[in-house]
């Protein structure tokens, strides 16, 4: 079974896991309340999505508050 012939260093170890690293999610911010959220998703402070409301509860509590 074939072994490296010599040690990899440290530096070059971290060269090659440079990019291996974990991208932050994309977060915009709500147009209705200002809150951020991923993209493409309801959000869960007033229950609106793209322009419509999807959950009415929330948005009654976000008026009241």
């Amino acid at each position: 079974m074939q072994a490296p012939k010599k040690k990899t260093s440290k530096s070059r170890r971290d060269m090659r896991r440079s990019h291996d690293s974990l991208t932050p999610k994309w977060v915009s911010e709500c147009p209705s309340c200002g809150e951020s959220l991923r993209s493409h998703s309801i959000c869960m402070s007033c229950g609106t999505y793209n322009g419509k409301v999807l959950i009415p509860e929330l948005s009654e509590n976000q008026k009241s508050a």
